[in-house]
């Protein structure tokens, strides 16, 4: 250095340190300070250019600010290259003024190309230059100064030229520095431009991304007025959904096929076929493959782990590289603090040093913090990006698994693997660096203990080693419990999640208490379950609090005993302190991350478990297009539901024509549902081979709505037309039920269409798959669920051979017989196999079983009555064109009665096709065409699109104070304040600890006085500790294990009994997605969440206390700073809190429509998958996604930007009480200046946790807002009234009595029920028919009094109905629902779930209800498990569970609701008989589809529109010629 310098002085300590006026030698002026920018650009450019070029964000136009930084970058290098030249001219210059300029007139070049490249590749902020010009100003200060400091004292500037290009270099540096702190343009169209909202981070400066500084527009918004979604930013492109999921699932793909070809290595032999399926080869039998099989799937799994590793590993790798440099610089300050000790023991040193060691650690801390948040940010996003990922994973995984794979996992578990183990990896990337990082800090702070304290550090590590299994070992204990307690959880949402589902028969049967107490149980177990947690988190959480404390304790002792010449001083108890601080964060981390890894890794194993599930085989099902007379054909097919199931249908063949018309009959649980599910390609093929030509439409038995609108439902995705959609609407006979509906077919439909009657859901099925014009058709008994005459409409407009699908394939399960002779073809099935098939009078011909079943069940021959036909063709000849607007003409003033005559004779004439003349059938087909277009009704109806769903709530503005009080009313209001009394004692005895501490160094001025008090120092100092520890355990068991579990428990109670006791309107209003996320997430939150957060709280909040006290004892001076401090602090954290609340809350709500979406999706994949419409279903699912993450992103930076923020304030608490230790130097002992300090380092972590835990408990404490809005839902009449008691036999005689009754659904809705008057008398058998939506089922719920009536009464047996108690009234009826709703438990359960009856009991119902030879055939008996809706029963197995609870209760009165939709004819008589011979003393009400099983009723109530059109006996009906004539008319039996 010397030599280039010409043998100037490069470094002189008396010029430098030893002075008051510091300088530095002009030869390491002109070499490391110009130097270190330099190396610094040419270090960084090759990797920042090859960046550049991978990563092409488009061009930016040439602007002003551009054209004047390169024009300063070339006048920068003009005034470098000026100085070497000069240095030619003048003779013997030392070589250093050669190398200097010319090293940097060429970086300046450098620069200025970057600036110019980056202009090319879009970059509108410069991070790289930013830092280089920052670093070549701060390198020219020295010299800037120094210059004029030789200047001043020789009176004379030596050399003019060059002092004068210093000058011109460091002004355009400087000018530099602050035009690269601006921005350029976005790029020419990136989005930015185009979108409406875009997030201002992409075009954020570097400064501004440093320190978050573009969130502050949003922070203030959100302060202003509660932010809304409207005012949420664009997602950023690159965490999309469109992008992140197709990145993991590509890797996920590598990994399947890198596995199954390791996997046929292993075997030697590809068992493995196509995309990971099983092929059976015709040399190894199944069992063996299955055998094969199941070791190499423990062998060779595809690695989850890995997929998402190589996806989103190397973007995380950049926070890694940030968290390396932040651990780093941590260990500067406990230097830092060293030196600032020794300095205020020095006398005579130079004020200077002390200022200058203040602001070196106010620059290190505030270097930390923006790293340490870059960090994060890079670490949060990863998180959010795996969860976008796994979740789109898991959604379209869950599109294409079998129904084996289904069984294993209910749709409970899989929205637990989105919500909670996608969870679980978001919060595991947060820490996951600490797995490398806590070790490293460790190590690092060790080696500086060491150089403090020597070997006697090794007493304080021993103690550390000897805590980690200790912590270990809790860690392990409490994931078990974790995982106990998730499988109570699991049980108790999936028990909840049926309950919301079955509600309404838990009503009718007044059931709820037996769940309650179902749900208790389980609930009592997890809370036991919590409080073993809770007593393990007070041990784990005093021995990580006390932990820095022992091991300063052991540390000192032992330092102190050891050798007589070891005194504790200032200087290393302090620095030794501030390590130890430093080392507790790492130590309390490990155990953490570890169990945070341990559960991820179950999560881990969940996910992959089921992305790794089978799929279903495209194979299954030959789709490809080929000239073919048939279009479905079946050879040798045998299907079974599961790979180890047996077969559930074998041996069928199976020719359909193109265009035909096929029906498959037979009895309950023969397999009609399996075969066309077969057909879909749902089953597993076991042999044979099945081809479908063409695409398909598909209706299943029971309808599946989505929670959209009407038009939505039907249209399903295909674009609308008016014309066709018109014709669908009258086809399905729905245009009536529109009218009905609030808002026309922009009515929405609740989530499994809960506002639609079992007829309309089927019916607006029956219309999707009409509108959706395929080839083939499999409608899974779509007929059942609606009225006889509809059924007629239906099979005439739509399925039949004169309907709208004529020409098309169909093939139709059915139970009518009715429709048998217009078919084309019928199969016969029993026990899964074909057991006759041909046409209907081949069939009666083969004189097999069919014909007998026929024989039985054909109710006297099809014949029509040809006068009422041909007078009706009359009339249509008579009006060809307009036959039909005459009659709506003609019905505008004509009574009720007639329109609705008139409407069945409608029906009647499209009736028998046999009779038609060609010229009505061109009417008909018109009649479509034609229909009213501009039906004003119609229209005006739409516009009034009401919403039954009603948005979810959520509260805005600050959580009410309120809210807190109830909480602490849960605890109990004085435990609430011992608490907080404890925890202000704790805090105490750790502040005595330390001020202990710093008298005991103080001793250390003379030594042998401090040799005497050692016993006594560290006697005290350990009773301080431990009685910290003592407190610290108290009060964590005391908090968690008893008070906070008592607050969670009564939360929950209170919550499920209003829930239960709710009216039937709430369940319809509000989706069950929505009440089981407070029972789920809300609950949870309650049981483990805001506990932790009340604690950690409690705790930041009397050390940052404990911390100002201190200071502003020691140096009083400091209150001045505090206030201003402590003013900006409050001012970011009310910005803060106000803007995270608000967008943790949008977050919530957005959050459940993923999960209500998933468990929609879920149930109806069949639907989905046969209509094509996975992607579809796919790109909603990622919306909702994006949309949720919308939210979340702003919460993420929002974190951020407070913790930059506060951390800048502890730092400046940091500065002044360094600088006042300094200032105050003469009169401080260093005792004390080494105690304010090492606790104001301390402090910016407290702060800046206190701001979070403020605001995760405000975002927190709102499930307990929302618990308790539901727990304050109005409830429904109480159950008993104690005084209204009616008897134990009542009612006795079954005497029913409806007075001027009337009724409404909700209020502000059309009254359902008008004014109905009638009396029957005890025994009597009342049918009642009425096209859908007259009031039927209405009616019944009256009875039960689901609906309180809006005006009248209903009386039983002389008792008011409404005035005795819910479960009094309900308990006496029995009812056979419409929909068979099972539970998940045994047999008996849902039989008797009070367990009143005998088994004797309960095996005769199930012998009178037919189910004998299905249950005693079971192994299992009557503890036969039921699944989840009783799936595994087929549908008219559950309805005769129904009869079966029927016939335990036994009661008066019974209604049937359609009960006997769903099931074939034998089975449907055997019901009717057992029904007349069981309850021939009891009063039924029949609600009846098929007319047939009331004709023998005592009498027949007809409702229409609400109010009694007839009420009659059956013959005096039939005479009047009115409605009910017409109906049995249709059905063939008038």
């Amino acid at each position: 250095m010397e030599r280039l310098c010409g043998n100037r002085p490069f470094w002189e300590p008396n010029l430098t340190l030893y002075t008051d006026i510091p300088d530095l030698p002009e030869c390491f002026q002109l070499s490391v300070l110009s130097w270190i920018p330099c190396i610094y650009l040419w270090l960084v450019s090759p990797l920042y250019l090859f960046y550049l070029k991978r990563n092409n964000k488009g061009y930016i136009m040439m602007s002003l600010l551009n054209r004047v930084k390169t024009v300063f970058g070339f006048i920068l290098w003009i005034v470098c290259w000026t100085d070497l030249f000069a240095s030619f001219h003048q003779q013997n210059m030392p070589p250093i003024y050669f190398i200097t300029p010319l090293i940097l007139g060429m970086t300046m070049l450098l620069a200025t190309f970057i600036i110019q490249f980056e202009r090319l590749r879009g970059v509108q902020s410069s991070g790289v230059l930013f830092i280089f010009w920052l670093l070549s100003v701060l390198c020219a200060i020295v010299p800037f100064r120094s210059k004029i400091i030789h200047a001043s004292n020789d009176g004379i500037v030596k050399d003019t030229l060059r002092f004068t290009t210093f000058y011109m270099y460091f002004g355009l540096t400087l000018a530099e520095l602050i035009l690269s702190c601006f921005n350029e343009k976005p790029p020419l169209f990136s989005s930015v431009v185009t979108d409406p909202n875009p997030c201002p981070e992409s075009t954020a400066g570097f400064l501004s991304k440093m320190t978050f500084w573009w969130f502050t527009s949003m922070a203030i918004k959100g302060y202003k007025s509660p932010l809304e979604t409207k005012d949420l930013w664009s997602l950023n492109k690159q965490d999309s959904s469109e992008m992140v999921v197709p990145n993991l699932l590509r890797e996920w793909e590598v990994e399947k096929s890198n596995a199954q070809s390791i996997a046929q290595d292993v075997n030697g032999q590809a068992v493995y076929s196509k995309s990971g399926k099983e092929a059976n080869h015709v040399a190894v039998s199944p069992e063996e493959v299955e055998v094969l099989l199941s070791d190499q799937k423990k062998s060779q799994q595809p690695s989850f782990l890995r997929a998402l590793l190589r996806a989103f590993g190397p973007y995380f790798l950049i926070g890694s590289g940030f968290k390396l440099l932040q651990d780093l610089i941590t260990f500067i300050n406990p230097q830092l603090l060293r030196l600032l000790i020794e300095f205020t023991q020095q006398k005579g040193a130079p004020s200077w040093w002390g200022f200058a060691l203040a602001f070196m650690m106010f620059g290190c801390a505030l270097l930390q913090t923006l790293i340490l948040h870059q960090h994060f940010q890079y670490c949060f996003v990863t998180g959010m990006r795996l969860r976008t990922a796994i979740i789109g994973a898991i959604y379209r995984k869950s599109l294409v698994i079998t129904n084996e794979a289904k069984r294993s996992s209910t749709v409970g578990e899989v929205v637990n693997l989105m919500s909670v183990d996608a969870q679980r990896f978001m919060d595991l990337t947060t820490f996951l660096n600490m797995l490398w990082s806590a070790p490293l800090q460790i190590i690092l702070a060790l080696f500086f203990l060491w150089q403090t304290l020597g070997p006697s550090v090794l007493a304080g590590v021993a103690v550390m080693v000897l805590l980690i299994p200790f912590n270990a070992f809790i860690a392990m204990k409490t994931r078990a419990y974790q995982v106990e307690q998730m499988q109570h959880k699991d049980a108790r949402i999936k028990l909840m999640n049926e309950i919301l589902n079955g509600m309404k028969v838990l009503k009718l049967y007044a059931w709820e208490v037996s769940f309650k107490e179902k749900i208790l149980q389980i609930r009592q177990k997890e809370l036991s379950v919590l409080r073993k947690t809770a007593y393990l988190s007070a041990l784990s959480t005093m021995a990580w609090t006390s932990a820095p404390f022992l091991v300063a304790l052991t540390t000192f002792a032992v330092y102190v005993s050891v050798d007589k010449n070891n005194i504790l001083d200032a200087k290393k108890a302090f620095v030794s302190l501030s390590l130890f601080n430093i080392l507790r964060f790492p130590l309390n981390m490990l155990p953490q991350v570890i169990s945070s890894l341990v559960q991820a890794s179950v999560s881990l194993k969940r996910i992959q478990e089921f992305l790794t599930h089978d799929e279903l085989s495209p194979e299954n099902v030959d789709r490809k297009p080929a000239p073919s007379d048939y279009a479905v054909t079946v050879i040798n097919g045998k299907f079974s539901w599961a790979k180890k199931d047996q077969p559930a249908l074998q041996n069928i063949n199976l020719l359909v024509p193109q265009g035909s018309l096929l029906a498959v009959v037979g009895p309950v649980g023969c397999g009609k549902s399996s075969l066309v599910s077969a057909l879909l390609g749902e089953m597993e093929k076991m042999d044979g081979q099945i081809s479908v030509r063409g695409s398909v439409a598909y209706v299943p038995q029971q309808a599946w709505i989505q929670n959209a609108t009407v038009r939505d439902n039907i249209l399903f995705g295909k674009p609308y037309v008016e014309q066709k959609y018109r014709c669908v609407l009258e086809a399905c006979a729905l245009t009536p039920d529109l009218e009905v509906l609030p808002g026309g077919d922009q009515t929405e439909i609740g989530e499994k269409g809960i506002n639609l009657s079992g007829g309309q859901r089927q019916r607006v099925s029956l219309a999707r798959a009409l509108y959706s014009e395929t080839d083939v058709y499999l409608l899974d008994d779509p007929l059942s669920a609606v009225d006889a005459h509809v059924a007629k409409h239906i099979f005439d407009n739509v399925i039949g051979p004169e309907g709208a699908l004529r020409g098309k394939t169909r093939i139709l399960v059915t139970h009518g017989i009715s429709f048998l002779p217009q078919v084309d073809n019928i199969l016969v099935l029993v026990d899964g196999m074909v057991s006759e098939m041909g046409s209907y009078q081949d069939l009666l011909k083969q004189n097999g079983a069919f014909a007998e079943f026929l024989r039985n069940y054909s109710l006297e021959d099809i014949v029509e009555d040809d006068e009422v036909t041909e007078m009706l063709i009359d009339e249509d000849e008579t009006f060809p064109d307009d036959a039909l607007s005459n009659h709506t003409d003609m019905v505008d003033n004509e009574p009720v009665v007639n329109e609705a005559r008139r409407q069945f004779m409608r029906q009647l004439s499209v009736m028998s096709n046999d009779v038609e003349s060609p010229k009505t059938k061109s009417v008909r087909r018109r009649r479509c065409s034609e229909k009213r277009h501009g039906d004003p009704h119609q229209e005006k109806k739409e516009a009034k699109g009401e919403k039954l769903i009603q948005a979810e709530t959520t509260e805005t503005g600050r959580v009410k104070f309120k809210v807190y009080w109830e909480y602490a009313k849960a605890v109990g209001p004085m435990l609430s304040v011992f608490i907080c009394f404890l925890y202000a004692s704790q805090s105490a005895a750790a502040i005595g600890a330390n001020i202990w501490l710093s008298q005991w160094t103080n001793d250390s001025g003379n030594s042998t006085h401090a040799q005497e008090k050692v016993q006594m120092r560290v006697g005290v100092y350990a009773a301080l500790g431990i009685a910290q520890g003592v407190l610290i355990l108290a009060n964590c068991l005391l908090c968690r294990a008893y008070s906070m579990l008592k607050a969670a428990h009564t939360t929950h109670l209170i919550m499920l009994t209003a829930i239960l006791r709710a009216p039937q309107a709430f369940f319809e209003a509000t989706p069950s997605g929505r009440v089981l996320n407070r029972f789920g997430k809300d609950v949870d939150t309650i049981d483990s969440l805001i506990p932790d957060n009340i604690d950690i709280w409690m705790r930041t909040f009397w050390y940052t206390v404990n911390v100002l006290l201190v200071c502003s004892a020691l140096t009083p001076m400091f209150l001045i700073v505090i206030v201003p401090l402590m003013l900006f602090y409050w001012w970011v954290q009310r910005f803060y809190v106000a803007t995270s609340r608000q967008l943790k809350r949008l977050e919530s709500v957005s959050r459940s429509p993923i999960y209500s979406h998933f468990s929609e999706t879920i149930t109806g994949t069949s639907v989905i998958r046969a209509y094509g419409r996975n992607s579809a279903f796919v790109l909603m699912s990622d919306m909702k996604v994006d949309e949720n993450q919308k939210s979340y992103y702003p919460g993420i930076v929002s974190n951020r930007w407070l913790g930059v923020r506060i951390e800048f304030i502890g730092n400046c608490i940091v500065l002044f009480a360094a600088l006042f230790a300094v200032i105050g130097k003469e009169s401080l002992n260093p005792s004390l200046v080494g105690l304010s300090v090492s606790y104001a380092l301390q402090v910016t972590m407290s702060l800046n946790w206190m701001v979070r835990m403020t605001s995760d408990l405000e975002s927190n404490i709102v499930a307990v807002e929302r618990v308790k809005e539901y727990s304050e839902t109005t409830p429904e009449a109480p159950w008993e009234v104690p005084d209204k008691k009616p008897h134990d036999d009542w009612p006795s005689e079954g005497n029913v009595e409806f007075l001027e009754y009337s009724v409404r659904y909700r209020e502000g809705l059309d009254l359902v029920l008008r004014n109905i008057s009638l009396k029957v008398k005890g025994g009597e058998k009342i049918g009642i028919v009425g096209r859908t939506g007259a009031g039927k089922s209405s009616m019944t719920l009256c009875l039960f009094r689901l609906l309180e009536a809006a005006g009248g009464e209903i009386t039983i047996d002389d008792v008011k109905i409404k005035e005795i108690g819910l479960h009094d009234l309900r308990s006496k009826l029995t009812i056979i629902p419409q929909e068979p709703v099972l539970f998940s438990g045994t047999l008996r359960m849902n039989l008797d779930p009070f367990s009143r009856y005998s088994d004797d009991d309960i095996w005769s119902a199930v012998r009178q209800s037919h189910l004998h030879r299905f249950i005693s055939n079971h192994p299992a008996k009557l503890n036969l498990e039921c699944a989840e809706g009783g799936e595994n029963l087929s549908v008219g197995q559950r309805q005769l569970v129904c009869l079966a609870r029927a016939l335990l209760r036994k009661t008066r009165i019974l209604i049937l609701d359609e009960a006997t939709a769903a099931i074939d004819l034998e089975t449907d008589d055997l019901i009717q008989s057992t029904i007349r011979t069981q309850f021939e003393d009891c009063t039924v009400f029949t609600i009846a589809h098929r007319l047939n099983t009331i004709m023998d009723y005592t009498r027949i109530l007809v409702l229409d529109k609400g109010e009694i059109a007839e009420f009659d006996t059956p013959v005096k009906l039939i005479a009047q010629k009115g409605i009910f004539y017409g109906m049995a008319k249709d059905a063939g039996l008038a």
